[in-house]
């Protein structure tokens, strides 16, 4: 692999996975579909506005998918898309280097 020069679809990988909180939503959505509670209960100190927002960016870049069932009251679930799931080695990793360097 050449390192010598910067790789723009590096970059914008890097860009996603760096944005804070991306990480975290990735990894709970790792334990299959959820709803927009049970992410908040896992990750408590995200205010309501930032889960929002990045579930509404992981949409678009099809990280996620978000199912509505309609129920009385209606339900809705996320989960992570083939796109999403194929994150999953990279967040192994992650975990892995910080529990040996952190």
């Amino acid at each position: 692999m050449d390192y010598s020069t910067m790789c723009p679809k590096y970059e914008a990988a890097a860009d996603i996975l760096g944005k804070k909180w991306t990480g975290r939503i990735i990894r709970v959505l790792l334990g299959g579909p959820k709803r927009f509670k049970e992410i908040k209960e896992q990750i408590p100190e995200m205010s309501d506005k930032m889960l929002t927002d990045r579930m509404k960016e992981l949409e678009t870049i099809t990280i996620i998918k978000r199912q509505v069932y309609p129920e009385m009251p209606v339900r809705i679930e996320y989960e992570l898309t083939g796109k999403g799931r194929e994150l999953e080695p990279v967040i192994e990793s992650i975990q892995k280097w910080g529990e040996q360097w952190m």
